[in-house]
């Protein structure tokens, strides 16, 4: 194919989107990492199943950036995973440093790319990427709010016995203890969970939603969520290579919208070649207005923090 896609990071979640983005037919692959031949022998192996899955999609493997110039988009998953106990706030500074070369690297070897930041915390490490790529905010966009979203979507469908197909979910807001579930804008068909679903209901599955990659993380020990993550980080991949301008909930550079500035949050974005397009200002009530302000709040203070580390 002549689209490529760079996946940095040939972890858990590198490897899963290489596969997905591979086998949904959507471009070549360069896969890096690195520890020396993890890239390599991934790409070895998804390549052998092409033969089973009946794509011509290639995956390249390797520690370096040369097999990457011209990626249309590069999706970063490298960093260190959470263990048991620890937040993603706790990953700070150690996955800030990766990040910092790896989109240094990516960004010289694909000046024309967009940039999805999956690594956490996400939302701060998108500012990370935005210094140390040099690309225009619109073209750095984190994954976080499809992921949540669809893990409010499926506790919805569970707790009320439907296909999970007929459930609509909206996480805005940081990826982390700080989200914003709306359960006003999520429904069965159409229908609002608030008419279907008690308020103390409503709550679990948020505050469900909210823990939901604790709970991953609780029964692995090793290691987060990888398959939904790298999902959530294919559809986005989707709508930049196809165009389709989709309207995803994303963590985008906000300049002034939701009374926001200067920060990576979630919101609605529509995402199409060139990044983020657009974001919609969706109406919110006093309390939702006030748990997005509290969440940017949480995302800024980690910012700072990342500030001043480097001062020090």
């Amino acid at each position: 194919m002549d689209r490529k896609v760079t996946v940095i990071g040939a972890g858990n979640v590198g490897g899963a989107v290489a596969q997905r983005l591979a086998e949904k037919q959507l471009s070549d692959v360069v896969l890096v990492d690195v520890i020396e031949g993890l890239a390599k022998g991934k790409a070895l192996d998804l390549n052998q199943a092409s033969a089973i899955e009946l794509h011509d999609c290639v995956v390249l493997g390797g520690a370096g950036y040369r097999e990457s110039a011209g990626s249309e988009v590069v999706i970063v998953t490298a960093g260190l995973p959470r263990r048991p106990g620890m937040t993603r706030d706790d990953l700070l500074a150690s996955n800030a440093a990766i990040m910092r070369e790896a989109v240094g690297k990516a960004a010289a070897a694909s000046p024309g790319a967009v940039f999805i930041i999956v690594a956490n915390p996400m939302d701060a490490m998108c500012h990370v990427a935005l210094e140390a790529s040099g690309l225009p905010p619109e073209r750095i966009v984190g994954m976080a709010g499809i992921l949540d979203s669809a893990r409010f979507a499926w506790f919805i469908a569970q707790e009320l016995s439907v296909s999970v197909a007929a459930v609509k979910a909206l996480v805005l807001g940081a990826h982390g203890d700080a989200m914003v579930p709306l359960a006003r804008h999520s429904t069965v068909a159409g229908v609002p969970i608030t008419e279907l679903l008690s308020p103390e209901k409503i709550e679990a599955l948020v505050e469900r939603t909210r823990n939901g990659g604790s709970e991953v993380v609780g029964h692995l020990k090793t290691g987060g969520a990888f398959y939904a993550p790298a999902s959530a980080a294919v559809e986005m991949a989707e709508s930049i290579l196809k165009n389709r301008r989709k309207v995803l909930p994303c963590a985008a550079y906000l300049t002034g919208q939701y009374g926001i500035r200067d920060l990576f949050v979630g919101v609605p974005v529509k995402l199409g070649s060139a990044g983020v397009e657009s974001i919609l200002e969706i109406e919110l009530t006093a309390s939702e207005r006030r748990g997005l302000e509290e969440s940017a709040a949480a995302v800024r203070n980690l910012v700072n923090a990342l500030g001043s580390m480097k001062r020090s």
